[in-house]
């Protein structure tokens, strides 16, 4: 028989380690475009370099071309290399100096191009009309490659944002920002072949499949293919949205700690959506997928997110003449919301020299459609920064996100509504992602907006609204928004105040009545704010204690005030939707010439416990009506996140590879009431090949819970564990632990 070759080495191991992708698979080769790896031949008889030849072909996809770049024909030498004329992702090969031809032994160094599909790709030999495999290898995208459009050029931040499987995410309020662990776990075992499957059930694939894998050369392509099949709103993708009561069939949002969990119960389940997820979660679902096909992501978080349903980039709010929020409007803004940063060129973009390279914003959370689709991005965060919302992909979406003007309104009983006031500064706030190298937060809020209240700013507001919004939506905007005053000594105050503790607004700058025979917004006189009123916490709140407040009102009128408060506190959603009204007080008080009054609030934890359980804040606002001129109303309010109790976790010994380690993990319940449905859910990548959960007997008052762990890691470095403890009191508290996993 003539054989073609005796014996073939892809050096799976050095290979892969050259190219970042050892933590994968050491058994399978996997490398990144643009960059060599070797493959040893044996042959069946010498190799003469100058008279000899070795034809190859790569393949990926049912239907390879050359054409389209999933073919790609090379050989040694190259001039004798027959391809298509038009002929997309050339592959080449060199004989490497350790060869030995005259004994049949040949290195090949063999380079993919830098712009090859990623993907599953099949390698052979042909002799003649002769053919015969070498082997299966998959390409990925390669962040060290200057031709490669995901290219990245600092170490530090590629270690970070493409080869580091831990991170925090940022959530919370603006005031309150807090950071639950995640798990993105992109090398663990199956997660490669879990997001190859991912594209390979996309509805473009399954419509055309030839052109979806020739697109796979394109990580603007690829990021917005994973950004619509990380939700299943109208595809087999990974996660169900869910932003009210979970059902019995799902797992809440909150009780997960990682990607890679989801991604395999995703595929366990015959690519089934997972129930459920909400925006962190589709985010660092995201980010797992992105790193691990080799394209720089980081996950961010902003804070009073606004959500712009008509391009107006106004966002109404309604309040009652009680101070509590009444009416949900179609546009909302979120205590904070999450998405991802790639890393990427953008070349199908105007401009010269890379203007909008670099990181683009993609939100995988469905809540507008994109071409028809759920998916959002890649918008360039340069072209946001700028107000260039006419660039693809939906950025005046993302602009409005995080620059969208606020107008609040309040609702009087068999009275017009009236403006409290236009807010230019409260959407966008403390932007935030996770620090190179450590679990520092970084405020990224310069990348995407000037400095609020500045002439820059609102030069590139205007810019926004000229260039990426309708006329209407424009013309709504002149109509809602007062301009009038901006940069003023109140403005400054209020600046302060919305740093220091809560919001005070009231309507001494404008009101409104509205006309409804013509449906027309009608200016009144201006009435002065005569109140400054501000809430502040007592003492840190925490989660199982009575929330103790103070209200601080002064005024520099020479006369008493009579005031009505009006004191409202409701458990929210973080998607800025209320859940329950927990407390509703009025209280008289009189508030002297001169002298601040401070008025204390009690909320206790018997009141609001039961209604935080499946919320994630609570808003405190306070109404204070002027008794003598009834028109003079002022809102303070205060949109706060209680602490969780603690859980303590301990490790006993170094942790060794492959070596039995254990971890002591305890909780203590706080509250004078026994905690029932108690259970611990414990996972990490790389320490447990599966998660723990662990039912545990009710807990009463003052009673001390523990449970003793014992796990095998399974890889070297440093690992992250995290404890879920969930009960019927106490939503999904969090901890975890850093675990360094020594070889020997």
């Amino acid at each position: 028989m003539d054989l073609l070759y005796r014996t073939v080495d892809l050096h799976c191991q050095a290979n892969n380690s050259a190219h970042h992708t050892s933590d994968i698979s050491t058994e399978e080769l996997i490398i990144r475009r643009g960059q060599s790896f070797l493959l040893n031949l044996e042959l069946p008889r010498p190799f003469n370099p100058n008279t000899d030849q070795l034809h190859f072909t790569v393949k990926t996809g049912s239907r390879a071309s050359e054409d389209l770049g999933t073919r790609s024909a090379f050989g040694i030498p190259e001039s004798h290399v027959t391809r298509s004329p038009g002929a997309k992702a050339k592959w080449r090969a060199e004989l490497d100096t350790t060869s030995s031809p005259a004994l049949g032994r040949v290195t090949l160094a063999v380079t993919p191009s830098a712009d090859a599909p990623v993907g599953n790709y099949y390698l052979t030999m042909e002799r003649g009309d002769k053919e015969a495999s070498l082997g299966r290898l998959v390409v990925l995208f390669n962040p060290w490659c200057p031709e490669d459009w995901v290219y990245l050029p600092d170490e530090e931040e590629r270690q970070e944002y493409v080869l580091n499987e831990h991170g925090v995410i940022y959530k919370g309020t603006t005031k309150y920002i807090s950071s639950v662990p995640w798990d993105y776990g992109q090398f663990d075992e199956d997660i490669m072949d879990i997001c190859m499957k991912i594209l390979d059930v996309n509805p473009k694939y399954l419509r055309d499949p030839t052109d979806d894998v020739s697109a796979r050369c394109n990580p603007i392509y690829v990021s917005r293919v994973v950004s619509a099949m990380i939700n299943s709103s109208d595809d087999a993708g990974v996660l169900v949205g869910c932003w009210g009561k979970p059902d019995r069939r799902g797992v809440s949002p909150s009780m997960w700690s990682g990607s890679v969990e989801i991604l395999k119960q995703w595929r366990r389940n015959g690519c089934h959506s997972v129930k459920y997820g909400q925006c962190w979660v589709f985010a660092g679902v995201m980010c797992t997928v992105m790193r691990c096909l080799g394209i720089p992501c980081r996950v961010v978080t902003n804070y009073q997110s606004a959500h712009d349903t008509d391009k107006s980039l106004t966002v109404d709010v309604y309040y009652s003449d009680f101070g509590v929020r009444p009416k949900e409007s179609k546009d909302t803004i979120w205590n904070f919301h999450v998405w991802v940063e790639a890393w990427m060129k953008r070349p199908d973009l105007e401009g010269e020299g890379g203007n909008y390279d670099g990181w683009q914003v993609l939100d995988p959370t469905p809540q507008e459609r994109s071409k028809g689709v759920f998916c959002c991005g890649p918008a360039s965060v340069k072209a946001i920064l700028d107000g260039h919302t006419d660039l693809k992909y939906d950025s005046p979406f993302v602009y409005a996100e995080v620059n969208a003007d606020v107008i609040d309104w309040l609702l009087m009983y068999n009275d017009p509504k009236q403006q409290l006031c236009s807010d230019t500064k409260r959407v966008g706030q403390n932007i935030s992602t996770k620090s190179i190298g450590s679990n520092k937060r970084q405020n990224i809020t310069a990348t995407y907006k000037a400095r609020e209240g500045t002439e820059l700013e609102r030069n590139t507001f205007e810019c926004a609204m000229t260039r990426g919004y309708s006329l209407e939506g424009h013309e709504r905007h002149k109509i809602s928004v007062n301009r009038e005053g901006l940069g003023t000594e109140a403005e400054e105050e209020e600046e302060q105040e919305n740093a220091e503790g809560g919001r005070s607004i009231g309507n001494g700058e404008i009101t409104v009545e509205e006309n409804e025979e013509e449906n027309a917004v009608v200016p009144t006189a201006p009435l002065p704010q005569m109140v400054v009123m501000q809430i502040e916490e007592a003492s840190t709140p925490i989660s199982g204690q009575d929330v103790h407040l103070k209200v601080t009102l002064s005024s520099e009128d020479r006369v008493p005030r009579s005031l009505s408060l009006r004191v409202n506190a409701q458990t929210m959603l973080y998607t800025g939707v209320p859940a329950a009204n927990v407390l509703t007080k009025i209280e008289e008080h009189t508030l002297q010439p001169g002298r601040a009054l401070s008025v204390a609030v009690v909320i206790p934890f018997s009141v609001y416990g039961e209604h935080l359980f499946d919320c994630d804040s609570m808003n405190i606002s306070v109404l204070a009506t002027d008794q003598n001129h009834p028109k003079l109303v002022y809102l303070a309010e205060n949109n706060i996140v209680l602490q969780d109790p603690p859980i303590s976790i301990t490790v006993k010994g170094v942790a060794r590879l492959y070596h039995q380690l254990e971890v002591d993990v305890a909780f203590s319940n706080p509250i004078q009431e026994t905690l029932q449905n108690c259970s611990f859910h414990v996972s990490g990548s790389g320490l447990l090949n599966n998660p723990v959960e662990a039912s545990l007997p009710d807990l009463k008052p003052g009673r001390r819970i523990r449970l003793v762990l014992a796990f095998t890691p399974y890889r070297i470095g440093k690992k992250i564990l995290v404890v879920d403890f969930d009960c019927s009191t106490f939503r999904d508290v969090k901890a975890s632990v850093t675990i360094d996993v020594q070889l020997h």
